[in-house]
C-alpha cells in the first residue's frame, strides 16, 4: 500500500515551525516525511532555508516516522561528508532514513566559488560521489581522484544495513540513467503519461527498490485563496531544465518569475479548494504505481492543510486504494 509522507519545505518555513508541522503530520495520520535540501530559496518571499541535516536529527527523534532528504553531493557537499551524515542517521534510526542524490542546482551550489559544471559533467562527478558514499557506508577505506577527490577516507560510525540511495530525475532519460546506481527513483509531480514513461524507463532498464513522488498541492477553504497561495509562493518555481538548474539566486528567479501567469503556476502545483479534485490526483498517481507519494503544500502555513488532508484526503484515498 503506497505510503503518504509529509514534505518539509526548508525553503519556506522555519526550521522549528517545520519541526512543529511535521509532528502534527505523524498525529494526523501521515505516514513518512521528508524534506529539502537547499542553501537558498527559490524567491525571496520565501524568505528562508534553514540546515536539513541538523533538522532531521531533531525531526527523526521527535517522531516515529521515516524520512527521506534530496541531496546533491560533488560541490557545496564533499561526498564523505554525506556519506558520515548518512550513516550516522542510519546508525542512529536504523530503517528510517533514506536519501536521494542529484545533480543539484546552481542556485545552492554556486556560493563554493567554483564554476557551475555542465549537466553530463554533473552527472559524471554525481555518479563518481555515489561509488564514494557506497564504498564508505560498505566499511572501506577510500581514495579517490577524479571530478571528486577523496584521500584514505573511512567512516567510523556506521549503520549495520546502509541507508537506500535514491535517485532523483525530473527526465525519462535520467530516470533510465539513475537505474545504473539507485536503490530507488524519486520524482515530482508531472502529467499522468509522462511519470508513466520515467517508471517504464526505471524499471526497464533494470531499476530496483521504491518508487517516490513528491507532489506540489496548494489548498485553502476558498479557491481563490488557494490560487493566491500557489501563485505567491510557488510562481519562481514554473521553470523547465536547464532554466532552474542553471539560476543562481533568489533575486535571479524573482526577476524571471514576475510575469508567470496562473495557468502556468497550475502546471506545477495541484491547485484546488476542492478535497474530492486533490483525492482524484492522489488516486490517479497511486495508480501508477509509486510506493510513497510526500505532499508538498506550498504554502508557509502548514496546519490546516495537514487537518483536512489527514482527515478528509488520505482515508478517501487509502479506501480506494
Amino acid at each position: 500500500m503506497t505510503a503518504f509522507g509529509f514534505h518539509a519545505s526548508h525553503e519556506q518555513i522555519h526550521p522549528a515551525k517545520l519541526l512543529e508541522a511535521v509532528i502534527h503530520a505523524e498525529r494526523a495520520g501521515f505516514d513518512a516525511a521528508m524534506c529539502s535540501d537547499h542553501f537558498s530559496p527559490w524567491s525571496e518571499r520565501q524568505g528562508q532555508s534553514g540546515f536539513a541535516w541538523s533538522w532531521l536529527g531533531a525531526a527523526l527523534q521527535a517522531t516515529n516516522l521515516s524520512f527521506g532528504v534530496v541531496n546533491a553531493p560533488g560541490q557545496r557537499y564533499h561526498p564523505a561528508i554525506i556519506a558520515q551524515a548518512i550513516g550516522t542517521l542510519g546508525a542512529m534510526y536504523p530503517g528510517r532514513f533514506w536519501a536521494a542524490l542529484g545533480t543539484g542546482e546552481a542556485s545552492n551550489e554556486h556560493i563554493t566559488g567554483d564554476g557551475w559544471p555542465r549537466k553530463e559533467l554533473r552527472n559524471a562527478r554525481l555518479r563518481e560521489c555515489v561509488d564514494v558514499i557506497r564504498a564508505l557506508l560498505a566499511g572501506e577505506e577510500v581514495s579517490h581522484d577524479g571530478l571528486v577527490t577523496v584521500d584514505r577516507a573511512k567512516l567510523w560510525t556506521r549503520p549495520e544495513e546502509p541507508p537506500a540511495l535514491v535517485g532523483a530525475a525530473v527526465s525519462v532519460a535520467t530516470a533510465r540513467w539513475c537505474a545504473e546506481w539507485a536503490d530507488g527513483l524519486i520524482t515530482v509531480n508531472a502529467p499522468v503519461e509522462h511519470l508513466r514513461q520515467m517508471i517504464d524507463a526505471y524499471r526497464d532498464a533494470g531499476g530496483r527498490g521504491p518508487l517516490h513522488l513528491q507532489v506540489h498541492v496548494s489548498w485553502a477553504p476558498e479557491q481563490a485563496e488557494a490560487e493566491a497561495i500557489a501563485y505567491e509562493q510557488w510562481r519562481s518555481n514554473v521553470f523547465a531544465p536547464p532554466v532552474c538548474w542553471d539560476l543562481e539566486t533568489a533575486e535571479h528567479f524573482d526577476v524571471v518569475s514576475a510575469d508567470v501567469p496562473m495557468a502556468k503556476v497550475t502546471e506545477t502545483v495541484n491547485v484546488s479548494a476542492d478535497l474530492g479534485r486533490h483525492v482524484g490526483w492522489l488516486e490517479e498517481y497511486v495508480a501508477l504505481g509509486f510506493d510513497q507519494i510526500a505532499l508538498h503544500h506550498v504554502g508557509q502555513e502548514q496546519r490546516a492543510f495537514v487537518d483536512a488532508f489527514g482527515a478528509e484526503v488520505l482515508p478517501k484515498v487509502r479506501g480506494g486504494a
